[in-house]
């Protein structure tokens, strides 16, 4: 009643025109295309405002290194479909992982914080007396944001964060968990891990057959054409984390001989992993296909990563990095980077911006319109992604705890500030520095020649390393 109320008296503040005044018509007309403009107005900013928010995928692959992308490395190992991210979005050329293993790189993308600092410093495994992390069952994780931002949350692939509740995926804010519980396979075709089954659905536990890495895709396709199909469906965050390339490096026979047929100079164990890639390229490229025919595409952030570098033993390239997983050098932890957002990102862009895999963290809600806690130590790419800049410095920062022979549960750990990284690859050898400006291989250490640096970034280590070791990392006794 009130906006008619309105209406009359604006009519009544509208003067007529008579033959001897036409300007009243004008002013009418004037009004009216104002009044159109302001409702035309209102009512996208109404639809803007309630437009559903993009889906939100995130591949996340095993010990694949930078060099064996060839969005990076036109080498040997080809993936086209991969690389068609990266064509179509933007490509990340000075991204890192939050660790040189599996499990810590796992908790940080998860949580937006520093893996010790939820309590993974080191491998969590299948045995616990070699087990070297306990994740904190009272972080928020990811897909609990989204969750309570209605998001339908899952995970398909490698999960790596516990066998038992409180750290299971489903208690950990997946509605859907469809995977592997454990670490890695002792086979892709049999999915044991030291002669036991991780193979889930939930907390069923199942026995598929088939090669691990077609498994996976073929789950992810399954639950994003059931999503397409759904009526009224909310926007999902799939989380689809790949066993592969980790070893045992086992590609499909055909696979592998097609490789050996293009490339008969390449050492059987070099054509092992190339086939065992452009393997899992292909199962990506089934993925990325899925999302085009049920319409999907234009409204999915798509991002892929490693979660380190390649196992240089097992035959895996981080060219031109120094190293290989386990290391602080960068070809432990400079890992294959990209994204993909029809209308936010402009395609076939390039970003030097240094940063850390758990910056997806706090792009995933801010895409989702979800204010993040503000104790992460993360930081959204969505500027970037928007063709902006972040200017925010800060340190780098990365650790890792085990156990075993020489280790005795001790850590070791590196710090990047600005061009400078201080690095120790053992806690029991002196700690290195270099200048990665200057000398991006690390093929001169400086720790010698610059004490007032060297000192300066062991003391900012040494007060990451207090704050992680706040966090327990075992899990607390019951009895």
């Amino acid at each position: 009643m009130k906006r008619f109320g309105k209406a009359k008296r604006l009519n009544a503040m509208i003067r007529f025109p008579t033959d001897e005044n036409p300007k009243p018509m004008f002013k009418r007309n004037l009004f009216l295309m104002t009044l159109t403009f302001l409702v035309a107005s209102i009512a996208i900013t109404n639809a803007s405002l309630h437009a559903q928010p993009p889906n939100l995928l995130i591949i996340f692959t095993d010990d694949q290194g930078y060099g064996d992308v060839s969005a990076y490395e036109k080498r040997d190992c080809h993936t086209p479909n991969i690389d068609r991210i990266a064509a179509e979005g933007m490509l990340f050329k000075n991204m890192r992982s939050n660790c040189t293993v599996c499990s810590p790189s796992r908790a940080a993308l998860l949580t937006g914080k520093y893996p010790d600092r939820v309590g993974v410093p080191g491998v969590i495994r299948t045995q616990p007396e070699n087990s070297w992390g306990y994740f904190d069952p009272h972080t928020s994780t990811l897909p609990d944001h989204l969750k309570r931002g209605g998001y339908k949350t899952a995970i398909i692939g490698k999960w790596h964060l516990g066998l038992q509740s409180p750290n299971t995926p489903n208690d950990r804010g997946f509605d859907l968990f469809h995977g592997f519980l454990g670490d890695m396979m002792d086979s892709y075709m049999t999915h044991r891990r030291h002669d036991q089954n991780y193979m889930r659905r939930n907390n069923e536990t199942i026995d598929p057959q088939g090669h691990a890495t077609d498994l996976f895709a073929d789950w992810a396709c399954e639950f994003l054409n059931e999503h397409s199909n759904a009526a009224s469906a909310p926007p999902f965050f799939l989380y689809l984390a790949f066993n592969a390339p980790h070893f045992p490096i086992e590609p499909p026979s055909q696979w592998y001989e097609r490789v050996r047929a293009r490339a008969p100079d390449l050492s059987p164990l070099r054509a092992k992993n190339v086939a065992f890639v452009e393997h899992l390229d292909d199962c990506i490229g089934r993925v990325l296909r899925t999302l085009d025919e049920s319409g999907l595409t234009k409204n999915t952030l798509v991002v892929f990563s490693s979660d380190n570098g390649g196992s240089l033993p097992h035959g895996q390239s981080n060219h031109p990095w120094r190293g290989g997983k386990q290391s602080h050098y960068d070809g432990g932890i400079r890992i294959p980077f990209m994204a993909r957002l029809p209308g936010v990102i402009q395609p076939g862009t390039t970003t030097d911006y240094a940063g850390l895999n758990f910056d997806l963290f706090p792009t995933c809600l801010e895409l989702a319109g979800i204010e993040p806690a503000k104790d992460i130590d993360a930081i959204s790419l969505l500027p970037l992604m928007r063709g902006e800049k972040i200017d925010q410095p800060r340190d780098l920062y990365f650790v890792r705890r085990e156990g075993g022979v020489p280790y005795a549960g001790k850590s070791y750990e590196a710090i990047i500030r600005g061009p400078w990284k201080l690095l120790q690859n053992s806690p029991f050898e002196p700690r290195e520095l270099y200048n990665l400006q200057d000398d991006p291989l690390e093929t001169t250490n400086l720790a010698g020649k610059n004490p007032r640096i060297f000192n300066e970034l062991s003391i900012a280590l040494s007060r990451q390393v207090q704050i992680g070791g706040s966090t327990p990392w075992q899990k607390p006794n019951t009895n």
